[in-house]
């Protein structure tokens, strides 16, 4: 195996506090002793592994993959697109990317999700792909929109997607959102609160992306995902990644 250097560790000091007073949840899942950082060992780095065989033709297109076809999904098309690269910004190529998210309404297709906004029988609001060999992605899908959420009186979460990004097994999984530019919930959402430097919080959020726009078809937005480093990419899952 080459030798890759040092690791360029995360500042601690960038990442959210586990209790956060004003995200209610994270008062009963915070934890209430000094967390501990671990190598990982043979069974995360191992196995089990995904098929790279199972990636289908409309995986990485939502508006299309839950009636395969049949249907379009309903609301705002757009193009997310981006890529996986390491703190040195080398790409990081064949890298099973998921993503999940509500629809246009602002509703999850979840049983637990009991929102007014009606649920597009056309869009299931998952999708997956591997990045190529420049560590490049791309989801066509729709818009998704904000919803309130029992925190307070009166929150709401912006509009976001959901990204997960595996490396050569499902241990080394990496879990971070998406935001969109100009959106006025942001600075309003006590999720995003919990990061306190606006320059960590805006690397969550995609910038418009007109140069690779469809005209009378889709709007783009421009997410690259850094792994680790100086200019990592905030997670919700790992201090330290893998």
């Amino acid at each position: 195996m080459t030798d890759l250097g040092p690791l360029i560790p995360r500042n601690r000091e960038a990442h959210p506090d586990a209790y956060f007073p004003d995200y209610k949840t994270s008062v009963a899942r915070s934890p209430n002793l000094p967390l501990l950082s671990m190598e990982s060992g043979p069974s995360e780095e191992t196995g089990p592994t995904f098929g790279h065989s199972a990636i289908g033709a409309l995986d990485n297109n939502l508006i299309l993959n839950w009636t395969k076809g049949a249907a379009p999904a309903v609301g705002e098309r757009i193009l997310m697109h981006g890529r996986v690269l390491d703190e040195n910004a080398r790409p990081v190529p064949n890298t099973l990317v998921e993503i999940w998210q509500a629809n246009a309404g602002g509703r999850y297709r979840h049983k637990k999700d009991s929102y007014l906004a009606p649920l597009d029988p056309n869009f299931g609001g998952c999708g997956r792909t591997l990045t190529d060999e420049n560590g490049y992605y791309q989801f066509l899908t729709i818009r998704p929109g904000a919803y309130p959420w029992p925190n307070r009186g009166n929150d709401w979460r912006p509009m976001h997607i959901h990204i997960s990004v595996y490396g050569h097994s499902f241990g080394q999984r990496l879990i971070t959102q998406m935001y969109f530019e100009g959106d006025p919930l942001i600075p309003l959402c006590p999720i995003a609160a919990t990061i306190r430097n606006r320059s960590q919080l805006d690397r969550l959020v995609a910038p418009l992306d007109m140069a690779h726009s469809r005209p009378l078809d889709y709007l783009a937005y421009k997410f690259d995902i850094v792994l680790r480093g100086r200019r990592q990419t905030m997670f919700e899952n790992k201090i330290e990644g893998m």
